[in-house]
């Protein structure tokens, strides 16, 4: 019975970032502004269908706050009637929706499908259909890159920033006895099936998630309001001030080795960021953007209690912005994201501290 619910939700979730139906979206969207709602209502009829097909009670939890994650955009864009370049609004939008996204839960099942083995959660997947709405439809923001399109050259780029990236793990992990390797301990059979699920587990739930919004949201809009004031020493100097104490804080309130290890990664990023802007053969602010995103990115990871693990965050983080700012598309900054994820199976490591 869940054959439908699944092949609606997913069909408009890698349908409605397509630049057709964006631009199709938005002209009937400008024969009546009250039309920026019917989406977002769609959605939460959807949900409750959904829910109550399943005989779900709809009020345990916080089931509210759906309600505010979906109609929170398109309200606030709906009373900001004229379109102003990338602003202070925009960044508060992005932090108010974020930040409830976080700790949304419910005390009934959402997982699609509610019974058995579930992949994901039918919540978990609105609040990036009400991201895209909200930021690329209603706001219109360019460039979002929430498409999916077939491109050699930007695979190329994937791969590229995964194996970089993996190639330093490996180089400094083993030199401070971070990893180690275990090998396969299991059929090849049952070692396939669980990576493969891992693999499909991890796009849909984490990586697609993770990248719409670090990346084709908020590292987009920094970017974006960067080139237009092409102050880029003044964000980068603010930006790296504010995330060197946070990265300070995280070091020295962690246990463990290494305390200066996510300063000094921010302090990296942040030069390489300033040379290459120095440098003017790149697009303004582009670098600045990855750097202040990726250092956030790796940050917000301090619920993995390591601190090599979150200053490696950060320069993943560095990794996927890199492949967005290449690629202009969250689908391959987030395989990217699952590469590296899934890499400690791949490659049979384990993680010592």
């Amino acid at each position: 019975g869940v054959l439908p619910f699944f092949l609606l939700l997913y069909l408009t979730l890698f349908t409605i970032g397509r630049t057709e139906v964006i631009e199709s979206f938005r002209i009937w969207l400008d024969k009546s502004r009250l039309r920026v709602f019917v989406f977002p209502l769609s959605m939460l009829l959807f949900y409750v269908t959904y829910m109550l097909c399943y005989k779900q009670d709809l009020l345990s939890g916080h089931p509210w706050l759906l309600i505010y994650v979906l109609f929170v955009p398109s309200l606030v864009y709906f009373l900001v009637r004229k379109e102003k370049p990338i602003g202070w609004i925009d960044f508060t939008l992005f932090l108010i929706l974020l930040l409830p996204s976080l700790f949304f839960s419910v005390d009934q099942n959402s997982e699609i499908p509610v019974q058995g083995n579930g992949f994901d959660h039918i919540s978990h997947v609105l609040i990036m259909l009400s991201g895209v709405y909200g930021f690329a439809i209603v706001r219109g923001i360019a460039d979002v890159g929430f498409e999916l399109k077939w491109n050699v050259k930007s695979l190329l780029y994937a791969l590229m920033s995964w194996a970089l990236f993996y190639g330093f793990v490996f180089v400094f992990g083993y030199s401070v006895n971070f990893i180690a390797i275990t090998g396969i301990n299991e059929s090849f059979g049952t070692y396939l099936h669980t990576l493969l699920f891992t693999f499909v587990i991890t796009f849909l739930h984490t990586a697609l998630f993770e990248e719409l919004f670090f990346r084709g949201i908020l590292q987009n809009m920094l970017s974006k309001r960067i080139a237009r004031t092409g102050s880029w020493k003044t964000f980068l100097l603010i930006g790296f001030i504010i995330l060197f104490i946070g990265a300070l804080l995280v070091g020295y309130t962690l246990e463990g080795k290494m305390k200066w290890w996510p300063a000094f990664m921010t302090v990296i990023m942040f030069l390489a960021a300033y040379f290459l802007e120095k440098s003017g053969k790149h697009v303004t602010g582009a670098y600045s953007a990855i750097a202040i995103t990726g250092v956030t990115f790796g940050l917000v990871h301090y619920h993995a209690k390591s601190i090599i693990y979150i200053g490696l965050a950060c320069l993943a983080g560095w990794a996927y912005g890199y492949t967005y700012h290449k690629t202009k598309n969250v689908f391959y900054g987030a395989l990217v994201h699952v590469l590296v994820n899934v890499g400690v199976m791949l490659f049979g490591l384990k993680m010592i501290r």
